[in-house]
């Protein structure tokens, strides 16, 4: 059995308690009316269990969890009011002076205050307080307010008063069981991305170990006394690692194999990732590369600088510089300038 049937089923026993002493007459004389205390019965515990079992959420507003809140619609609020004014004085009305403090008729403080404490429950505050109110004056007026308050009207304040903290208690917890689901998920992939980039440093590292491990070998078993050709396979080896560390995202296997044989033919490249690529799927990504990889091949600039733009066009530009006479008083021009836009 869930919570909420175990809460519905003890309010019912509640309220059919209370009912039940206006049905125990223990001075039928002065009982004027007797019709009226029946009909107080037959409208009373009608509304009540409504708002004990049917309760539509349909249109009401949600938690920030997504789930409707169990808050009950506005014509529900309004037969609780109607009932509490009626409820309240067709009792008195039934019977005479002397027997306006009888059991059989007081129990309609309590059983009142029950019904505001359940529309409590079901996040209608003003309309709780509104009855509760309402009841004041019906009961003050029948009773005074003085003897109101000792047969019973303290007690139904009391009610919906309490009702009123444990429901600001279970919705502060409902807030904070979603604030630490949301950040148990945000340390979750928190979590995830530092494996990610944890996967991403091993694999940095063995790229590493395998472009520099051979000619660091080498370099040991000569005692440093490397062959040109060696110095040529260090300083490419160099090169490599530099754009693993400095443009990893521009890189794929084409892209790495045209730079290589740029560099094989002697000319310098230089790769910048500034954080350009950020927010391209793998699929963008892989276009990038595939243009920047023809870009490479087709080059023959003595010089290739190759970085991420900022723009919200362009994803990575492409500066080709070479030695030239015709530059004039500069070392060198530029005789490549591309630029690779974002894919749309």
């Amino acid at each position: 059995m869930t919570v909420r049937a175990i809460l519905s089923c003890l309010g019912v026993a509640l309220t059919a308690y209370l009912a039940a002493r206006g049905l125990i007459w223990t001075s039928p004389d002065t009982v004027e009316r007797g019709w009226l205390l029946v009909l107080a019965l037959a409208i009373y515990l009608p509304v009540t269990w409504l708002w004990i079992f049917a309760v539509d959420v349909r249109g009401q507003p949600k938690a920030a969890s997504g789930t409707p809140t169990p808050r009950a619609p506005g014509w529900q609020v309004v037969l609780a009011l109607i009932t509490t004014v009626v409820v309240s004085n067709i009792t008195f009305l039934a019977v005479t002076d002397e027997g306006r403090t009888q059991p059989f008729v007081t129990w309609v403080i309590g059983a009142i205050g029950a019904l505001m404490m359940i529309v409590m429950a079901r996040r209608r505050p003003v309309a709780a307080w509104t009855g509760i109110a309402l009841l004041t004056v019906a009961t003050s007026l029948w009773l005074g307010p003085v003897q109101a308050l000792n047969l019973g009207l303290v007690g139904s304040i009391v009610w919906v008063a309490a009702a009123q903290l444990v429901v600001f208690a279970l919705d502060r917890a409902a807030r904070d069981a979603e604030r630490l689901s949301e950040l148990q998920q945000a340390a979750s992939a928190w979590q995830a991305s530092q494996s990610g980039r944890q996967r991403e440093r091993r694999l940095h590292v063995q790229r590493a170990l395998q472009t520099a491990g051979p000619i660091l070998s080498r370099t040991i078993e000569n005692g440093g006394n490397l062959r040109p050709s060696d110095k040529e396979a260090a300083r490419r080896a160099e090169a490599r690692l530099r754009d693993e560390l400095r443009g990893n995202r521009l890189l794929d296997d084409d892209v790495r194999n045209e730079i290589e044989a740029a560099r094989c033919r002697g000319a310098a490249i230089s790769l910048f990732d500034e954080g350009g690529l950020d927010g391209l799927s793998a699929d963008d990504l892989t276009a990038v590369r595939r243009e920047l990889a023809a870009i490479v091949r087709e080059s023959v600039s003595d010089r290739l600088i190759i970085r991420t733009s900022p723009d919200e066009e362009i994803a990575v530009t492409v500066v080709g510089r070479s030695s030239g006479e015709d530059a004039a008083g500069d070392d060198d021009h530029v005789d490549l300038f591309r630029e690779i836009r974002r894919p749309r």
